[in-house]
């Protein structure tokens, strides 16, 4: 009779601390369009269904170099020198409002033999957002590309990498490849550690097949492009060859149990 006592009396102080502390509001309606996906849907589950693309398994030695954030009035040219120095085809994930200000870049990019990549309008975050801004961001980011070349890309890279199951059937709805990078070839170039910090990150860890992030546009540095004059070089010397995403993909080496279920 005591211990029923104690319980009762522990259940009500319960509820009454409870009503003092309502649960905290969530926009359902939101959190709903977008939300993380489950621990069961991690890197092997969207890559055996070829929706989202880390590195391409190939027996060739490429390399696909990507750049985001662009275009920048100093980097991107510098860079586009840089590749035609050296024969190598790349891949730029342009941010829209970015492309507005400077299409003639983006125009010359395509023009040069690289591919151009979708990578938000704003360069929103897609971790937490509606369906409707998501499509905003997809739609304004495709039509500046447009506008500046003539044509649309199929190529999508989420801001920081972020994805989520909901992101992934939108992008298929869209028409577009979700393209992230080879873990082992994340430059952090963003965070300006160094030139050689920046250009060891690629030489030392380099596969057939990887997929290098970097950015054409980081504020006040040019370490991307120092880099480069390291990189570039030494991978030709090593027999690599640098080509856009779309031309790693065409080189895909299938392998076993991929399920074919993105075409």
């Amino acid at each position: 009779m005591k211990y029923d006592r104690l319980l009762s009396a522990s259940i009500a102080v319960s509820l009454f601390c409870a009503s003092l502390c309502p649960t905290t509001y969530t926009n359902t309606a939101q959190a709903a369009s977008y939300t993380s996906p489950t621990p069961t849907k991690g890197r092997a589950y969207y890559e055996e269904r070829g929706d989202i693309v880390w590195e391409v398994p190939t027996h060739r030695k490429l390399i696909a170099l990507t750049f985001d954030d662009g275009p920048d009035g100093r980097n991107t040219p510098a860079i586009l020198d840089l590749l035609k120095e050296y024969d190598a085809k790349a891949t730029f994930f342009v941010v829209g409002s970015r492309v507005e200000k400077l299409p003639h870049l983006v125009k010359r990019e395509r023009e040069e033999g690289h591919e151009v990549g979708n990578h938000t309008f704003l360069h929103s975050s897609f971790q937490y957002i509606s369906r409707n801004k998501a499509l905003s961001e997809l739609d304004q980011a495709q039509a500046s590309i447009v506008q500046a070349t003539g044509a649309g890309t199929h190529l999508f890279r989420p801001p920081g990498g972020s994805y989520t199951d909901s992101l992934v059937k939108l992008s298929k709805e869209k028409g577009l490849k979700i393209i992230l990078w080879s873990w082992h070839q994340d430059t952090l170039d963003w965070r300006k550690p160094g030139v050689h910090r920046i250009a060891n990150k690629v030489l030392r860890n380099v596969r057939n097949g990887d997929i290098v992030l970097m950015h054409d546009y980081v504020y006040k540095s040019t370490q991307t492009v120092e880099a480069l004059k390291i990189i570039l070089p030494e991978l030709k010397k090593r027999g690599f060859t640098f080509v856009t995403v779309s031309e790693l993909l065409a080189n895909r080496k299938t392998p076993e149990g991929l399920i074919e279920v993105n075409k």
